[in-house]
């Protein structure tokens, strides 16, 4: 078969996509099913050979569960004690004392900028997911309310503010000054969290209703309801929730402590890593949410075991997602896409997020659209002739990294599936928020960048 070249491969990019969202949505067929069907067809259309289709779709699902299938593994451990011990309640009970049911929704926007930082977005949901099922219980308010303004906050951090990984790539790329970046950063960050999220989800809340029973949220909602121990304590149950972030926080640091490759800056790294300090975090919960609680060894194993059940289809669902990143990477349309960028004369901040914006189209990753675009936009800045900040690229090239989050995303999907959204409902709340912080985080760059 003929290879697909130029502008033909964004249209059959379009047509899949399309495809995809009405075999969901109006047919009912299960994504990972469609995923498959549409990625493989997408693979043929285009003429990619025929040898190296289903590596590469095993290769881009291979590629996103490496990483992901440990981190909601071990999240979902973690948000499974934290709610038998009454950890994630005590949370709930104690932020609606704090800020007033009125006012949760600034209360978990709040949380998501926080825990977001030293953590990929991923980490965080699966941490403070439990949260939000518990305080939407208590409060009666609906998912979206409780749960769009973290997710807001979350992916704010995610693409604008170091010392998140993501945003580091960029400000060493552009060679920014990190303490400015994180300046300019918050800045921009927080209105266009605050529009994103609290906002948003308030007005968006009114067109989009989500089923009563959500079969997810019950596994962390049940264990509240049959409880007679005491709750946690609200610093325990902190301290054991902040763990992980504050593991990766440290290892990101770990040049300030100890020189490089040494053993003690090397151990930093290690135990900084998600899974591994994931890992201690949920060693460290059997003894806080566990052993403290008066759980046995076997009722603790329990609880492992039993809560790993009702993710399985969510990690078929972002694995297959990722394998349709991986046909559109290595079919050329990726490349297609990011040559399309190049060709529009752009001043560098516009260039920064067009590029980042239509890689994170192509590939459905902010970190691989932020990283990618850097490498390109960087070299074509320093020699356009027009004095920019680079501290404002990074911002620009991150808002644009955020854009539009779709079928091909990992992150859509993890979404969907926790919320009991249908595909529908979460592009008009999860995807439209994504689109909103992208448009403002470049918006209030611009106008930053004609301000100082």
């Amino acid at each position: 078969m003929e290879t697909v070249q130029g502008g033909m491969l964004l249209i059959y990019t379009i047509v899949a996509i399309i495809a995809l969202v009405v075999m969901i949505a109006k047919f009912r067929i299960y994504p990972f099913l469609v995923l498959i069907i549409v990625s493989l067809g997408l693979a043929l259309a285009v003429g990619m050979p025929m040898g190296d289709i289903v590596k590469s779709y095993e290769a881009g699902t291979g590629k996103t569960l490496g990483h992901l299938a440990i981190v909601i593994a071990l999240g979902t451990m973690l948000g499974k004690m934290m709610a038998e011990s009454g950890g994630a309640e005590r949370i709930a009970i104690t932020l609606i004392q704090w800020f007033g049911e009125k006012n949760i929704h600034w209360a978990m926007m709040v949380i998501g900028l926080v825990v977001g930082l030293p953590v990929f977005f991923e980490v965080g949901f699966v941490l403070l997911i439990p949260i939000v099922f518990n305080i939407a219980k208590r409060t009666g308010k609906s998912l979206l309310i409780v749960g769009l303004p973290m997710l807001a906050g979350l992916s704010v951090v995610h693409g604008l503010i170091p010392p998140h990984p993501a945003a580091l790539l960029a400000v060493q790329a552009y060679n920014a000054d990190i303490g400015k970046t994180i300046a300019y950063a918050l800045l921009v960050g927080v209105p266009t969290a605050i529009v994103a999220g609290p906002v948003y989800a308030l007005w968006i809340n009114k067109y989009v209703k989500l089923p009563e029973h959500n079969p997810l949220a019950q596994q962390f909602i049940d264990a509240d309801s049959n409880r007679t121990r005491e709750l946690p304590s609200f610093g325990i149950t902190i301290f054991t929730i902040m763990l992980p972030v504050a593991l990766m926080l440290v290892g990101s640091w770990a040049d300030l402590f100890f020189a490089p490759k040494t053993f003690a800056n090397d151990l930093l790294r290690f135990i900084g890593t998600s899974d591994i300090a994931l890992l201690i975090a949920v060693l460290v919960s059997f003894i806080t949410f566990g052993t403290m609680q008066g759980f046995t060894r076997v009722q603790i194993e329990k609880f492992c075991g039993g809560c790993l059940a009702s993710i399985a289809g969510i990690m078929l669902i972002v694995g297959a997602g990722g394998g349709f990143g991986g046909i559109l990477r290595d079919s050329g349309i990726s490349n297609e896409i990011v040559s399309t960028a190049l060709k529009a004369n752009l001043s560098p901040l516009l260039l920064g997020w067009f590029v980042a914006a239509l890689i994170r189209l192509a590939t459905g990753s902010a970190t691989v659209a932020m990283a990618t675009a850097c490498g390109i936009v960087a070299p074509i800045a320093a020699t356009a002739g027009v004095e920019v900040r680079p501290e404002l690229l990074v911002l620009a090239t991150g808002s644009g990294s955020l854009v539009f989050s779709h079928v091909n995303d990992a992150g859509f999907w993890l979404i969907k599936e926790y919320f009991g959204m249908t595909v529908g409902q979460t592009l008009k709340t999860w995807s439209v928020l994504e689109t909103i912080i992208s448009v403002l985080g470049l918006a209030f760059t611009l106008l930053l960048s004609v301000l100082i």
